[in-house]
């Protein structure tokens, strides 16, 4: 019985914890405080969520989705324009900053840590600030990366962008997305997740044919 008391308690705790360290206005913060509520979000998922979600009984629910986009530019100039986050800023008209924490490569891969800072209008187009931790993995030689990211409330995406060569200097770049996030919420974050990534798609691929990347 005290295990189970005690497994019970996890997702509570993990949720207080997340909540009391995230929650403030990410304006407002150093880097140095989101880096270290980044490191928390990447705990919680990687310890406790990446175990059980999207287990019916958690109430969490997973959505799948892909997307496309040809880019009439050759494969290796797309690959690091699209996969160069800073880049994204503009894109889609949320996107305010990126926090970069830790950049290093391993093994060919190269890992980015960060965090991605968005103004959403809410009421009144009063702006909320809301704070996307993510984890990027490049693997150049390959040509595609994945992001793993979290943001409040407890919304979860992992990506694969996938870029394919088709001749003649055009490129497609397709986005495998998957949304985990509370049955209640994942209908609207699925759409709105999707809606934000072809708007950078779109963006992206303007921005590099007409040569701004």
């Amino acid at each position: 019985m005290k295990k189970l008391l005690r497994f019970l308690t996890v997702p509570f705790v993990a949720t207080a914890l997340l909540l009391t360290g995230l929650s403030a206005p990410a304006r407002a913060e150093t880097d140095a405080q989101l880096a270290a509520s980044w490191q928390l979000a990447w705990d919680t998922y990687r310890f406790y969520e990446k175990l059980t979600a999207p287990l019916p009984w958690t109430g969490r629910s997973q959505v799948s989705q892909d997307i496309s986009i040809d880019i009439n530019a050759p494969i290796a100039h797309v690959f690091d324009a699209y996969s160069n986050v800073n880049n994204h800023i503009g894109m889609h008209s949320f996107l305010k900053r990126v926090v970069t924490h830790a950049d290093w490569t391993e093994d060919d891969v190269r890992f980015v840590n960060f965090t991605a800072i968005e103004d959403i209008p809410v009421v009144a187009g009063i702006p909320i600030s809301s704070r996307t931790h993510a984890q990027q993995r490049i693997h150049r030689d390959e040509f595609f990366y994945e992001t793993d990211t979290w943001t409040l409330p407890n919304v979860v995406t992992h990506q694969k962008i996938v870029f394919t060569d088709l001749g003649g200097s055009v490129t497609r770049v397709t986005e495998h997305l998957t949304f985990e996030a509370s049955i209640l919420l994942i209908d609207f974050t699925v759409t709105n997740g999707v809606a934000s990534h072809q708007a950078t798609q779109a963006g992206l691929k303007a921005a590099i044919e007409n040569g701004t990347l």
